[in-house]
């Protein structure tokens, strides 16, 4: 899932669902060689499963498990706190926003010369890039994630019309599905980037170390978002605090008739008004971008890293190998429907039937990959508070760029080149 940083809107939208139950220093973090601490942040309904099936890991390989979901809104910082005391899980499921930071300080393990890098061909390139860094294997990619269009289908077929493929059809669309009622854009920093990415944008371009978050097609993104406001063709929360639940009861109870979200939120969406007496009237398609087919989405998703130091390194790793092989990613899908990191499980049929998974499919193809860097999970904070400016109508497009990009030179990566 769901989700960078403990602040994007992934983070915002499941936060909420998730509840604490395990705490930084509770786990005696290896003690036993044979036994490993688990830390799942999924939420309440992806637990079972992920519980079930490192349950099972454990019988079939000969060590014990303890599982202990953690919520994820303090999971970050509690593994922190304590992985630098020597304690904590002997194996997290961090975000992916999370590995690079968490392996420069050294509180996860350098996976490189382990089993685990060895099938690392298997997984998704846009999967893939979160588990490394510096050119070195610490984690092993879990499920991955995208944003894509969700609508109503009913709502769309008593209006006559079809699921937009570009920014403009949304504009032409609007007026037969109630106008601003058309669309609900969550005012959050992370839903920004279909529009960002679909302009060709950027926040950073790693290679040249340059901050490009303020450059004329990322603004042009931006202004985008704002425009369809301006129309009459969407809406958004007056506030940044409740825009994500408020997306979501506008769209399981049938007001607002598309918006724009992940996989993890099918599950939540299939309880609602509009879709829980026919599951079947939840539309996914591709993000609309500037011209058809040029729709673009951020990769999420979550892995699997060992603590440093841990003195279950060996069960931990057997863990790992386990919970990310083909057969359990296969589970996931069919049972949650989750989006897999390895190529192996897009080819079981029980998967390609998934019709969740099958709407992603397209979407993660096309998926843009964000930045790999020790700072990628600061990147939101200061997007969030100037998207939501946009869309508020407080600052101009490019004021609040503006605004961004000399936020992360000051605090965020000072060593990159201002655009």
């Amino acid at each position: 899932m769901r989700r960078t940083a403990l602040t994007t809107a992934v983070a915002a939208g499941m936060a909420g669902a998730l509840m604490l139950t395990a705490c930084g220093g509770s786990s005696s973090g290896g003690a036993d060689a044979g036994k490993v601490v688990y830390w799942d942040t999924s939420g309440p309904n992806e637990h079972p499963v992920f519980k079930r099936l490192a349950e099972q890991c454990a019988a079939g390989g000969g060590y014990q498990v303890a599982v202990e979901q953690v919520a994820f809104d303090q999971a970050r910082n509690n593994y922190k706190n304590a992985a630098q005391g020597g304690q904590g899980p002997d194996v997290f499921r961090a975000e992916v926003a999370w590995v690079a930071e968490l392996a420069k300080n050294g509180l996860i393990a350098d996976l490189s010369g382990t089993d685990l890098a060895k099938d690392a061909g298997d997984h998704l390139e846009v999967a893939a890039g979160s588990a490394k860094y510096e050119g070195r294997t610490y984690a092993v990619p879990q499920v991955s994630d995208a944003l894509a269009l969700f609508y109503n289908k009913k709502k769309l077929a008593d209006a006559g019309v079809e699921p937009p493929r570009t920014w403009d059809d949304v504009k032409a669309i609007a007026p037969r599905l109630g106008g601003a009622k058309a669309l609900f854009l969550n005012n959050d920093g992370y839903y920004a980037l279909p529009f960002i990415y679909g302009e060709g944008g950027d926040l950073l371009d790693t290679q040249a170390k340059k901050i490009t978050v303020n450059g004329e097609q990322a603004v042009r993104g931006l202004r985008t978002a704002k425009g369809l406001l301006d129309a009459g063709a969407a809406g958004t929360a007056l506030d940044r605090t409740n825009s994500y639940a408020n997306m979501q009861a506008a769209f399981t109870s049938g007001e607002t008739a598309m918006v724009i979200n992940g996989p993890w939120a099918v599950a939540d969406y299939l309880k609602g008004d509009a879709f829980k007496a026919d599951p079947g009237n939840l539309g996914v398609v591709p993000v609309p971008g500037p011209t058809a087919g040029k729709g673009s989405s951020p990769v999420g998703g979550h892995d699997y890293v060992v603590r440093q130091g841990t003195k279950a390194k060996d069960s931990a790793v057997k863990f790992i190998q386990c919970m990310s092989s083909t057969e359990s990613q296969v589970t996931v899908a069919k049972e949650l429907g989750l989006l897999p990191t390895r190529k192996s499980a897009y080819d079981n049929a029980d998967v390609k039937a998934q019709p969740v998974v099958a709407a992603f499919t397209p979407v993660l193809q096309q998926a843009h990959a964000r930045p790999w860097i020790p700072e990628g999970g600061q990147l939101f904070d200061p997007l969030n508070i100037s998207y939501a400016d946009v869309l508020s109508g407080k600052k101009d497009a490019k004021a609040a760029a503006d605004d961004v990009a000399k936020a992360y030179k000051d605090q965020v990566v000072p060593g990159y080149d201002q655009g």
